[in-house]
């Protein structure tokens, strides 16, 4: 059973920075590339990252591209994403899901989220 586990979120002023952690379990972390999502209240789920199995590629949303830097450690089956020069519209629970992109993140496969707030 695929069991993602995020945590790390909190708040954070604007300008600030969070790291967030994504423990995987159930399923070979090393063979799957892997997504950081995000709701914001009241919509939908947003890409904002992907990061390959063997984290030689990376993708990102235009929304956070140059702030937010995701990475991997198949070591230690976790998924990471550092968020720096963080804005009001940040403000999300951000899941981790299986896949790469937009268009193949599975996102049945997310964990219960780490709200983060930003906030001044």
């Amino acid at each position: 059973e695929v069991q993602l586990v995020e945590s790390g979120g909190g708040l954070a002023q604007p300008g600030g920075s969070l790291r967030l952690s994504c423990a995987a379990s159930g399923f070979s972390f090393k063979l799957f590339d892997m997504s950081w999502v995000r709701q914001a209240p009241g919509k939908g789920l947003e890409w904002v990252s992907g990061i390959s199995n063997g984290g030689l590629r990376t993708l990102y949303a235009d929304s956070v591209k140059g702030r937010f830097t995701v990475s991997r450690d198949n070591a230690k089956n976790t998924l990471y994403l550092q968020m720096n020069s963080l804005k009001t519209e940040d403000t999300s629970v951000y899941y981790c899901a299986q896949g790469l992109d937009a268009r193949t993140f599975r996102s049945q496969t997310r964990g219960q989220g780490t709200q983060v707030t930003v906030s001044s």
